[in-house]
């Protein structure tokens, strides 16, 4: 059963891999067999991610790169370059930072569809007919829980990350039965981005006690479960947000914003 979870001789290309969600994904994928693509603006923080890529076996190539503004199929050419092949994508890219709703200008909500749903659908629309190529493959969109529940602040955010994960079902639909097209959609997990609740015991108190499992996620967490996805025990899976959440049907913390 085990076998159904690894990834040899796949090579995948991870989004946003310069730290948090990315690079723990990208580290999984390669403890599953790949070799990776990483990409972020960063290149020191690539560059500690490839070395722990290559302490697991498997090959790295870091491409410093801003989705925002250059060209996503700088990554699939890298890939082809180095693997000759493109079998995973994983678009981790995107965020925007909360805003009450009277501050909140249609260019905020035109800037977040845009890194989040645009920046997916280019390295998508160029990976691809690269993975036809080879057979199929595998697209993996980072959503949100924000992107499903109501909170104060998040309407550019959510609004984006709701977007990803229908953009997600209709991709898989149009790509079926070559290509899968899967979600992960993590509540509070602990990476840099959370580093503030970390540091501060009320806040991450009331996290905690506001989330069914009691806990703070881990990015291992949801590593594990790209790897799931991407791999040929998830080949009966397209269409579908994976909550990765501890069981929230709720947000888990309140901005304090306040009634207008």
């Amino acid at each position: 059963m085990l076998d159904a979870f690894k990834l040899d001789g796949k090579t995948a290309i991870v989004t946003g891999a310069g730290r948090g969600l990315g690079a723990a994904i990208a580290v999984g994928l390669a403890q599953a067999g790949a070799d990776v693509v990483i990409s972020a603006r960063t290149e020191s923080e690539l560059a500690e991610v490839a070395q722990q890529i290559q302490a697991c076996g498997r090959r790295a190539v870091s491409v410093p790169l801003d989705l925002a503004a250059d060209e996503p199929g700088r990554l699939v050419d890298a890939a082809v370059e180095a693997f000759g092949r493109v079998d995973i994508v994983v678009n981790n890219v995107g965020g925007a930072m909360p805003k009450p709703f009277l501050d909140t200008r249609v260019k905020d909500l035109e800037r977040a569809f845009s890194f989040n749903v645009g920046t997916a659908h280019a390295l998508s629309l160029a990976t691809v007919p690269v993975m036809l190529a080879n057979g199929g493959g595998s697209i993996i969109n980072v959503t949100s829980s924000m992107g499903r529940l109501a909170g104060r602040a998040f309407l550019a955010y959510g609004t984006a990350k709701a977007a990803l994960a229908h953009y997600t079902r209709l991709a898989a639909e149009d790509l079926a039965p070559k290509i899968r097209v899967n979600g992960i959609a993590p509540g509070s997990i602990l990476t840099s981005a959370l580093s503030y609740v970390a540091d501060n015991d009320e806040m991450r108190t009331e996290i905690e006690t506001n989330t069914p499992m009691r806990r703070i996620g881990s990015p291992d967490e949801i590593a594990a479960t790209a790897v799931y996805l991407a791999s040929p025990a998830a080949g009966y899976v397209t269409g579908k947000i994976i909550e990765v959440d501890g069981g929230l049907e709720a947000p888990n913390i309140a901005l304090p914003i306040p009634d207008l």
